[in-house]
């Protein structure tokens, strides 16, 4: 137990208060020979707590309750032909484990896995599985980062969710959580300067990265970042908000966790991937260590989301207003960001660097996430028409697409921000802590109670919406979509100087070259001529698609795949 500014700790545990000894640098430790798996235990330090340990593996009374021993042998793992899979040319999906099923839990999303077998996606990202207060919540509000949530099904829950994932074929990405810990539960702060003393975000207490006694904590997350890489085979993990991660070290944390995760990969034999959400809109982020990089292996790309989003809805409110026009999507298509270095209206000054040399299979787009739907105030999702056009270029584009769970077949539920804190003031100011975040968005705020179960209930996916036909017949879009991706290799070529784009000056039509493949698109109602010859159709939303040597006429709101002739 590292607890350097302690004067005496003792561990509560089989009926019994017994004292640790002091070592070197703040460590403390004791023998306990007649602890076992499942065993309960906590500490007091300096005559206050009891708190749970802060590496603790399992909470099995939540995160007020004392920590269990949890012994990661005792599981017994039966994927054991598993070898990995790359993130290049590969299709992610994004899910809450408890809203994906009406259950909520680990053993039903494993449940659900042809679903997505069918679907052809080669990842799930799950959004963060840390124990949280209460019964309900995003994930973001973590505590205990070493623990799973119970709710879901605990350490041995989550172990049986991978092992299926990757006997379907499929592999895991977890979301996890290091800029801050969640405000309820937190019981970090006795134990060490696990915290820099100012606020890193709007979310909560920056982590100490670069003061004093820093060396251990950014320890406690590499550990945690390499526990869930080997101990729960998971195969990469999304950073939350890394640009809210302060480190002024010469080694950026980042840096030395691509380190650590190469070296694991090493020893395990399998691809390992780190992906990192940032609004830096800088390249460092992705380029190689021995690059000056920070050695991630991809990054989440909004400026894509944002093209794509305002291309196919209309809606240019808040940051979706350095979006407007397809002179945007054209640009982010080819050059993989619209801000690097030029002025940003939503920021009020200049944002980003050039993308120069990048691969696309760095950068993870999507049309939908978590966060851009539920950071809307009803978590309304885009309205199908939109979905087809939209999924049409994300899944032809040279990026790593990513697709959020329900979204494959327009799924008419929303996804609602939504917790369950204990504290009655945390509860009650959740609500007001949200309008004041999205102050300036472009649009009034008024929310469903984030406390409330039944925004909770109403986030949940209704799969019986699949037996609707037009459910049905967008799911066999998006089905065919990621089949012709990977049938040919154009469409996952991630080279963006080959991606030749064209758009009409007035808004109504754009048109995708890779390779010897176009994609058309029709963002108006009414029918089109693009220049591009009829020729060999692959894939197309709607019928009919017409046209000559001279010009391909599409109908509304459609989008064609095709081969020009000549």
């Amino acid at each position: 137990m590292w607890a350097p500014n302690a004067t005496a700790v003792e561990v509560e545990t089989l009926g019994r208060r017994s004292p640790l000894t002091a070592g070197a640098d703040g460590w403390w430790s004791l023998d306990v020979p007649d602890a076992a798996h499942g065993t309960r235990y906590a500490y007091v330090l300096d005559g206050d707590g009891p708190y749970p340990d802060p590496r603790s593996r399992r909470q099995p009374e939540g995160v007020f309750g004392p920590s269990a021993v949890y012994d990661h042998a005792r599981y017994t793992w039966a994927d054991h032909e598993w070898k990995g899979r790359d993130l290049r040319g590969a299709v992610i999906y994004e899910l809450h484990i408890g809203t994906f099923t009406p259950e909520g839990t680990f053993q039903a999303a494993a449940g659900r896995l042809d679903h997505l077998v069918e679907l052809c996606v080669d990842f799930v990202e799950v959004m963060p599985v840390a124990p949280v207060p209460g019964a309900r919540n995003w994930g973001y509000d973590g505590v205990d980062l070493y623990a799973v949530n119970e709710t879901y099904g605990g350490p041995d829950g989550l172990k049986t969710f991978v092992d299926a994932c990757h006997r379907a074929g499929i592999g895991v990405i977890l979301d996890v959580v290091y800029n801050h810990l969640g405000p309820s539960g937190n019981f970090l702060h006795p134990f060490g300067p696990y915290f820099g003393g100012f606020e890193g975000s709007y979310w909560g207490e920056a982590v100490n990265l670069d003061g004093p006694g820093s060396d251990v904590v950014r320890r406690y997350f590499v550990e945690n970042a390499l526990q869930w890489l080997r101990d729960y085979h998971i195969d990469g993990l999304r950073l939350d908000a890394v640009h809210a991660l302060h480190d002024k070290r010469a080694t950026h944390l980042l840096a030395e966790l691509a380190e650590e995760v190469d070296a694991l990969s090493c020893a395990v034999g399998r691809p390992l991937s780190l992906i990192a959400e940032s609004d830096l809109n800088d390249p460092r982020m992705v380029r190689s260590l021995d690059a000056g990089g920070l050695g991630m292996t991809a990054q989440w790309n909004d400026d894509v989301h944002h093209a794509l989003h305002t291309a196919v809805s209309g809606e240019t409110h808040g940051y979706y207003a350095d979006f407007a026009g397809l002179s945007a999507l054209v640009k982010v298509l080819t050059r993989g960001v619209l801000h690097d270095g030029g002025h940003s209206s939503f920021r009020g000054r200049a944002h980003g660097r050039p993308y120069t040399g990048v691969p696309g299979h760095r950068l993870v787009a999507c049309l939908q996430n978590h966060d851009q739907i539920g950071n809307r105030p009803m978590g309304d999702r885009l309205p199908m028409p939109a979905l087809k056009l939209g999924a049409g270029l994300l899944l032809t584009s040279p990026f790593t697409p990513m697709l959020f769970m329900g979204e494959e077949w327009g799924a008419g539920t929303p996804f609602l921000f939504f917790s369950d804190h204990v504290e009655p003031h945390l509860r009650e100011s959740e609500g007001g802590r949200r309008k004041k975040e999205f102050d300036g968005f472009g649009y009034t705020w008024e929310a469903p109670d984030p406390s409330a179960e039944e925004t909770f209930l109403r986030s949940k996916l209704d799969w019986q919406e699949l037996k609707e036909e037009a459910h049905w017949s967008l799911l066999c879009w998006y089905r065919d979509l990621i089949a012709l991706r990977r049938a040919l290799p154009e469409l996952t070529d991630p080279r963006l100087d080959r991606v030749r784009v064209e758009a009409d000056p007035g808004g109504e039509w754009l048109v995708m070259r890779r390779g010897g493949v176009c994609v058309s698109v029709n963002f108006g109602t009414d029918t089109v001529t693009v220049p591009v010859a009829r020729g060999r159709v692959l894939l197309a939303s709607d019928d009919p698609v017409t046209g000559d040597e001279k010009g391909t006429r599409l109908p509304g709101q459609s989008l064609v795949i095709h081969r020009p002739s000549g």
